[in-house]
């Protein structure tokens, strides 16, 4: 994080162009772009999802994502419990 921050502060001064930029950290030209674009966002002047809200995003999705598995489990389990279930 703190050397995408030292790159977007670089590229935003404007002494150099993206490309130039990019050269001098040994990046790609997009990642560059990527990065100015998202610091935008996560300063206010564009909209878009911050950082920290892409990552409370994916945390949840992977939180949804298992227990859509547990869940899924658990039928499984209660169905194999009913069909093996011995009379009396």
């Amino acid at each position: 994080q703190e050397f995408k921050r030292d790159v977007v502060t670089v590229a935003r001064r404007g002494d150099l162009n993206v490309a130039e930029v990019a050269a001098d950290f040994d990046i790609s030209v997009e990642s560059v772009r990527r990065w100015m674009r998202q610091a935008d966002i996560d300063d206010g002047v564009k909209d878009g999802l911050t950082t920290a809200e892409q990552s409370e995003l994916v945390q949840l999705r992977r939180r949804a994502r298992r227990l859509e598995m547990e869940n899924e489990i658990l039928k499984r389990a209660a169905f194999f419990a009913k069909e093996n279930v011995l009379p009396r």
